[in-house]
């Protein structure tokens, strides 16, 4: 009785430690309106859609895989067309799709284990989530980041004209990707991701908080849970706008035993794919 009564406490005092630790991210954090008409997003999308990306689509022709361009910009208006300062880039969704497509066919595994810090509106998943399918494998994607899956808020995005809605609204076209591949988990990834025992990790995907401090506890997590080949896919390696990531990258890489490719796309936009040696 006495050992009910304790787990009971401990429970009851967990919800009470997240629901403060989580209250900014579950109180409209990207505003309590409209951001932008329909027109305006729209606008936004058709300008990202007709960029070129040549280094992209050497990387697609390298590994043998390139996403459907069709599927994958309708997935970028829901989840990545936004309205900010800065210009909108999502061609890691391009990367990811190509990078774990050449790992599925090379490694040969029946099922792996990715992980993902940052999901924000869950667009990498889905786009990894697409690979497995396209490569018939089995797969699970666990994905945290500190924005709710399950609360009602406006996103910054084109589906917010249709009222508020959760992120589980929000990729409502995509339950069967979601049902079958991902695991979505509110946490912060600088001190919660130890309660979450994965014994593998063969695909990562590390895009929370760009900072040292952040990055290092997530790589320490997954380090010991990956062997030769297993990837580390790096977003924003930039000096001048991420010093922290690239500090924190470079240090992974000589100091871990992780090779080092650095993909370029503008001087705003470069990645690390980083492989255990």
């Amino acid at each position: 009785m006495y050992h009910k009564i304790l787990q009971l406490t401990e429970y009851f005092l967990l919800n009470i430690v997240r629901k403060f630790a989580f209250k900014r991210w579950n109180n409209m954090p990207f505003g309590k309106e409209i951001r932008a008409s329909r027109n305006e997003y729209l606008k936004i999308a058709e300008i990202a859609r007709n960029k070129s990306y040549p280094e992209v689509d050497d990387f697609e022709k390298e590994t043998g895989f390139r996403i459907d361009q069709d599927w994958y910009h309708e997935l970028a208006l829901h989840t990545q067309v936004v309205v900010k300062k800065s210009e909108i880039n999502y061609v890691h969704g391009r990367l990811l799709y190509s990078l774990l497509s050449q790992f599925l066919e090379q490694a040969k595994y029946q099922s792996i284990n990715i992980l993902e810090t940052g999901t924000a509106r869950g667009f990498s998943s889905i786009c990894m989530a697409k690979a497995l399918f396209d490569a018939n494998r089995n797969g699970k994607i666990i994905t945290f980041d500190v924005l709710p899956h399950n609360r009602k808020m406006y996103w910054n995005c084109i589906d917010d004209h249709n009222g508020l809605r959760s992120r589980e609204e929000l990729l409502g076209d995509y339950n069967m990707l979601i049902e079958n591949y991902i695991l979505y988990i509110q946490a912060n990834t600088r001190t919660d991701l130890e309660q979450f025992q994965v014994s593998r990790i063969h695909f990562a995907f590390l895009d929370s908080t760009h900072e040292f401090a952040y990055l290092m506890p997530e790589f320490f997590y997954l380090k010991d849970k990956q062997k030769k080949g297993d990837i580390i896919f790096f977003d924003d390696y930039t000096p001048d706008l991420f010093p922290g990531v690239v500090k924190a990258v470079d240090e992974i890489c000589e100091k871990y035993n992780y090779s080092k490719r650095i993909i370029t796309i503008s001087q705003q936009r470069r990645y690390v794919i980083a492989v255990k040696l």
